[in-house]
């Protein structure tokens, strides 16, 4: 079982090191400081208070190999989601929240699925990560969540402000994080 933790954290490792090398290729902007400090204090606090009250005691990983099978498929498909809608988005990608200058509204590929796809994606690894090591991980999904709900609703408020007449009509057209769903 120690092996497939170890995959997790390279999979995790590797997804992060190519984030942060991808950031110095996006387009410049302006980040609202305060919304977004404001936010992952919120969230610093939260899991603070769930280590604090004990929330992840007694969960080891776990061994069964069909839901390790099953959590790394649903890992790898989440962080593949992501990537590609990283790189199907191009030099408009960037930081949460963050206002682009010259920004360009895009609604194709998995785009077209959900309008935020990269959060989607990264919470589905998340869900990935719970099944196969331990259901703790689910906290994680929980803030991480809290967070990308906040985050898409913010971007959107600007989005509607930079786009007016199209952003509201794709809105229309698609779901924010579940295709179909929400």
């Amino acid at each position: 079982m120690r092996t497939v933790a170890i995959v997790f954290a390279v999979g995790w490792a590797v997804f992060g090191l190519d984030w942060l090398a991808a950031a110095f290729s996006m387009k410049r902007g302006r980040i609202p400081w305060s919304r977004e400090l404001r936010i992952r204090a919120l969230i610093l606090v939260l899991a603070v208070v769930l280590v604090r009250v004990g929330a992840f005691r007694g969960y080891g990983v776990q061994s069964d190999a069909w839901r390790s099978g099953f959590g790394l498929a649903l890992f790898a498909a989440g962080l593949l989601f992501a990537v590609w809608a990283r790189i199907h988005i191009g030099h408009n990608w960037g930081t949460p929240m963050t206002q682009k200058n010259e920004p360009e509204l895009v609604t194709s590929g998995p785009y077209r699925l959900v309008r935020h796809p990269i959060y989607s994606g990264i919470l589905v690894a998340n869900v990935g990560t719970a099944m196969a090591l331990s259901w703790f991980w689910l906290a994680a999904f929980g803030l991480a969540a809290i967070y990308f709900v906040y985050s898409a609703t913010v971007e959107e408020k600007f989005l509607t402000e930079q786009f007016p007449e199209a952003y509201p009509a794709y809105k229309r057209s698609s779901k924010m994080l579940i295709p179909y769903l929400l």
